[in-house]
């Protein structure tokens, strides 16, 4: 599954995306934002703002192809989804990244496949980048500190790359690693927590349809604020089980510990689930404010993919397996 690096990069500048196209949906924004913007200004004079994303060297990918999955919501526009990102590896603000990330090597780029498994592999990412059919996936990102976006991924689905692999008869959970490079992420030199950052998923899970990898959206390769080159994303889980910036998969027998269920056991569990009835220790669940809007909405069920994963967790006791 090792394949060579593309032979040139095309840089494109992003075309900035319409927020609202009429007069009310503008004055509604605007109203939201205008306190954000006075900060914002006042942290521009001291001259400390972060500086906008570098883009330049995303690419545009081929073979795209839209999936049945994807919600009608309008997507979050790309300049939130790149200046509003948890990436602990580069800082605990959500504006860590964009100042940070810009150091990270993202090529070349290899993820291992291993553990319970008949043919462990190396998957050089210019793999997935060329020689897979990519889907476009609008999925919803609902983090447990109660916001949300809707953001056009660009992926695989991971079954197809764990089918490759042939998972055995022992391989019930699936473990994921992200780089550990304490002088590219230099937040990993502090014990904010137990590096690499570690997650997981029960094998059902990790083969359901809807789980992919992304390496991509809105039509170029992955931002590196954002998980570049490759992460997981598991649309019906908090955002933080959708691990960024892949180096390892290892398929084991045994549930693994994640990095947030050892740092807060009582607030991160395995599952994470999205689930407006279990609220966090420090945050209700029961309600959600979308990037860019005024107003918070109510939570759903599953992030509103209970009709395609609540037969997962029939029988279990969501409270107890949070």
């Amino acid at each position: 599954m090792l394949i060579k690096s593309p032979n040139k990069i095309l840089p494109s500048e992003i075309t900035p995306e319409t927020l609202y196209h009429n007069r009310r949906q503008f004055l509604q924004h605007l109203i939201a934002t205008s306190a954000t913007l006075a900060i914002s200004n006042l942290v521009q004079a001291k001259g400390v703002l972060p500086p906008a994303p570098d883009t330049s060297y995303l690419k545009t990918l081929p073979h795209i192809k839209n999936h049945p999955l994807s919600t009608d919501e309008s997507p979050t526009s790309l300049a939130k989804i790149i200046s509003y990102s948890n990436f602990y590896e580069f800082g605990t603000q959500k504006s860590d990244p964009i100042t940070q990330a810009h150091q990270l090597q993202i090529s070349p780029w290899q993820l291992i496949v291993v553990g319970e498994v008949e043919k462990p592999g190396i998957i050089d990412i210019d793999d997935l980048l060329q020689k897979f059919t990519l889907e476009e996936r609008i999925y919803r990102l609902r983090c447990v500190e109660g916001w949300s976006m809707v953001i056009p991924w660009l992926g695989i689905p991971l079954n197809e790359i764990l089918k490759r692999v042939r998972p055995t008869s022992k391989a019930k959970f699936v473990q994921f690693n992200s780089l550990f490079d304490p002088q590219q992420m230099p937040a990993q030199q502090q014990h904010v927590l137990n590096w690499p950052y570690t997650e997981g998923l029960r094998i059902d899970e990790a083969m359901h349809p809807l789980t992919i990898l992304s390496v991509g959206l809105y039509g170029k390769t992955l931002p590196k604020e954002n998980g570049a080159p490759v992460r997981l994303v598991v649309p019906w889980k908090y955002g933080f089980k959708s691990i960024k910036s892949l180096v390892k998969i290892r398929l084991v027998e045994k549930q693994p510990l994640t990095s947030w269920e050892e740092a807060a056991p009582t607030g991160y569990g395995f599952y994470s689930n999205v689930n407006p009835k279990v609220p966090h220790p420090r945050w209700s669940q029961a309600k959600e404010r979308r990037i860019g809007e005024l107003t918070k909405r109510n939570t759903l069920m599953f992030n509103g993919y209970a009709d395609q994963v609540a037969t997962l967790y029939q029988g279990m006791d969501l409270k107890k397996y949070f």
